[in-house]
């Protein structure tokens, strides 16, 4: 079998999983960032783009597609705001702001600037020497590697279990 018929049939079967146990799945959307000119100019905006499921550093969606974490908000009024935040905390709160008036349900996790992963051609996903998938990601600064097979069937039963699985055991 290709290297390329591996992996369309773990991640296919990785999603059939994730659908079959009605796993929680999260919202994906484009930033959308203001125009027009002078005063007269549409506001930022998180634009929907599809759902996908979170597993780890990766996002998965429903075609089979593999994307990389990006960055994550929720669809929450930010509130008043603290004095002396940092820069990056409010844009942040700025990122929810926009969530909050965007085409979201109250409180849904948004995922946006996530890029898709071309296995092979991509230093996330690449293939071993055997043909198999291997994930590599940065773990404190260090690389990590794990056979993609084994983290997707990881993560897929923690989204499906829920975070007190190991718990349990």
């Amino acid at each position: 079998m290709s290297q390329e018929r591996v992996l369309k049939y773990l991640l296919s079967r990785t999603v059939a999983q994730l659908d079959a146990a009605g796993a929680k799945d999260e919202a994906l959307a484009t930033f959308v960032p203001s125009r027009g000119i002078g005063p007269i100019r549409t506001p930022d905006a998180l634009r929907p783009a599809g759902r996908a499921w979170r597993l780890g550093v990766l996002l998965l969606d429903r075609h089979g597609n593999l994307f990389s974490v990006g960055e994550v908000t929720r669809a929450v009024e930010p509130g008043r705001a603290a004095t002396n935040r940092s820069a990056e905390g409010e844009r942040r709160r700025a990122i929810r702001r926009i969530a909050a008036r965007g085409r979201f349900a109250p409180g849904e996790v948004i995922n946006f600037d996530y890029r898709l992963i071309e296995p092979g051609r991509d230093a996330v996903v690449s293939i071993d020497d055997d043909g198999r998938p291997v994930l590599h990601w940065d773990v404190g600064g260090r690389e990590a590697t794990q056979p993609l097979d084994e983290y997707l069937a990881d993560r897929a039963e923690l989204l499906i279990l829920g975070p007190d699985a190991s718990a349990r055991d």
